[in-house]
């Protein structure tokens, strides 16, 4: 039998946890885990719950939905071991790339990855050592809708459920992250504002900084500017040059990105707003 999880957002209220795990209790399922949270400013409740053993969950499939709509809430249940399907997206800077591969193959990350996308041809080697499908979609400006076009193609034909922009140096057009919203993760420096454009380490290098970082957060149309899913930082000192500080936000970068994924692949995150609520 069957471990699922259940996620909700709905308008606060009294008696959402009552009504939730009653309606579970009455068909006998076990609560294995369960984390909720009022938001004081949104005015809205999220809850994850854990719970088990069942093979199929018809059983509260009717109850559930009348208690949904009693209380205008988006609902989903899902088994614990389903494997999403992610497509990665990269440039030539394949740190994320290769440390999502790994986590995904010893199966540290509960995703499946059937399709890479790359401007270009570098990692196709790579793609192949996992058996992954690689396309080779080169983009200019004049034929960035075109090749967003036959991304989507791809997102699709594959079914796609996420995508994961691991250092891919291209900015997506509103149409794609509209088409994909809440389905976007990308992850970045943590320097922005203060070292934009090219080489952001070496810039924080020639101004000292004593702390690197990075940040995993949804995609939207404006740039780097969605709902923060995780932060991380590392200290560096007057000692490092700036390859080693190239080095240590690499591990950081690839660090939160595979947080974030392995969330969000758990069913943790929960965007409000220009926020997210995440369980872990």
């Amino acid at each position: 039998m069957a471990d699922h999880i259940l996620t909700l957002s709905c308008p606060d209220k009294p008696g959402i946890v009552h009504s939730v795990t009653g309606l579970l209790a009455k068909e006998n399922l076990n609560i294995l885990d369960s984390q909720q949270f009022s938001d004081p400013v949104s005015k809205k409740f999220f809850m994850r719950v854990h719970f088990g053993h069942v093979d199929s969950t018809d059983a509260i499939s009717s109850p559930f939905s009348a208690l949904a709509k009693e209380m205008q809430m988006d609902y989903e249940i899902v088994p614990k071991a389903e494997k999403p399907r992610v497509l990665i997206m990269v440039s030539k800077i394949g740190h994320c790339l290769n440390d999502l591969l790994f986590r995904q193959k010893t199966n540290q990350l509960n995703i499946s990855v059937p399709v890479i996308v790359s401007n270009h041809p570098d990692f196709e080697p790579l793609a192949n050592s996992y058996d992954i499908d690689f396309h080779h979609l080169p983009v200019t400006k004049d034929t960035k809708l075109e090749q967003e076009q036959q991304i989507l193609g791809l997102i699709n034909k594959h079914n796609i459920e996420l995508v994961v922009l691991a250092r891919y140096m291209q900015v997506l057009t509103p149409g794609l992250c509209e088409a994909m919203s809440g389905k976007i993760i990308n992850i970045h420096h943590s320097f922005l504002p203060s070292f934009k454009g090219a080489k952001p380490y070496h810039q924080a290098y020639e101004r000292g900084v004593k702390i690197i970082g990075a940040t995993a957060h949804f995609v939207t149309a404006d740039l780097d500017e969605g709902p923060i899913i995780e932060q991380r930082t590392a200290r560096v000192d007057h000692a490092m040059s700036a390859k080693e500080l190239v080095d240590e936000g690499s591990n950081v970068e690839s660090q939160v990105l595979a947080a974030a994924v392995k969330w969000w692949s758990e069913k943790r995150v929960f965007i409000s707003g220009t926020k997210t609520v995440v369980f872990n």
